[in-house]
């Protein structure tokens, strides 16, 4: 082969080798530049990722205080409106207090005449009585008449104490004592044996002397000596030391009206 020749074969294929070698590094260069690229596409989808998921999240937790004050709100509601209905029914029991205020002082100048009646009337039952206990039930009748001049006791608490001193006046009507006490005619501390508001008897401590409060005669009397054992038995079964039992003691018959 002439020289000439060989030398230009030669220096095509050292054109070809290069032209592979520089094809070679550019495709070497774009690959990377692709990897690089996907890489950086795979990051950027991650940090998306997680600010999707992060937006995610912060979406369930505003849902949550959504429903959570959307239940409060129902709550409150409900509650507003049993609350309205308290206060309206609070209005009107207002209302009925003032009318029954209203209504209070006229009831009192009604009620104040009765009671002092009522109290006069029972001073009167107490001197019209057979004398049992006459100290302590003219005293009662006494603090009576002066409560209702005290400003500081209530009308209804005055009406009350009233009807109490009613009460205990009945209670004499039902039940037997004895007890102790000064005899009016001597002045003698003697035992008393009352029976309801019909008979009232005395006796001296020595059992000599028995007697009784005479209803016509509205005196305290002797009685004859067949009633001394009688009398002193019926102070036992009052005190409560003998079982009950039937005596005889003289009980005032009833009166002939002309």
């Amino acid at each position: 082969m002439p020289r000439l020749l060989k030398y230009r074969f030669t220096m095509v294929l050292l054109n070809a080798c290069l032209a592979l070698v520089l094809w070679g590094s550019v495709q070497a260069q774009s690959l990377g530049d692709t990897v690089r690229a996907e890489s950086k596409i795979n990051q950027d989808a991650g940090t998306s990722q997680q600010r999707v998921t992060a937006l995610a999240q912060q979406a369930q937790d505003l849902l949550a205080q959504y429903r959570s004050v959307i239940r409060e709100t129902e709550s409150l509601k409900i509650y507003d409106d049993n609350l309205a209905r308290v206060v309206t029914d609070q209005r009107y029991e207002i209302q009925s207090i003032n009318r029954q205020l209203a209504g209070l002082e006229a009831t009192n100048r009604g009620v104040v005449p009765l009671m002092l009646e009522m109290i006069d009337a029972l001073g009167q039952i107490v001197e019209a009585d057979i004398p049992f206990r006459l100290h302590e039930r003219r005293m009662r009748v006494a603090r009576l008449r002066d409560m209702m001049d005290q400003s500081e006791v209530t009308a209804s608490e005055k009406y009350r104490r009233v009807m109490e001193a009613y009460q205990g006046e009945l209670e004499f009507g039902r039940t037997t004592e004895a007890y102790s006490d000064t005899l009016p005619t001597t002045g003698q501390t003697v035992d008393f044996l009352r029976v309801g508001r019909t008979l009232l008897i005395y006796q001296t401590s020595d059992n000599r002397t028995t007697g009784w409060f005479n209803p016509t005669s509205r005196q305290f009397e002797e009685l004859p000596e067949r009633y001394r054992l009688e009398v002193r038995d019926g102070l036992a079964i009052a005190r409560n030391e003998k079982a009950p039992n039937l005596v005889m003691l003289p009980v005032p018959g009833p009166e002939v009206v002309p």
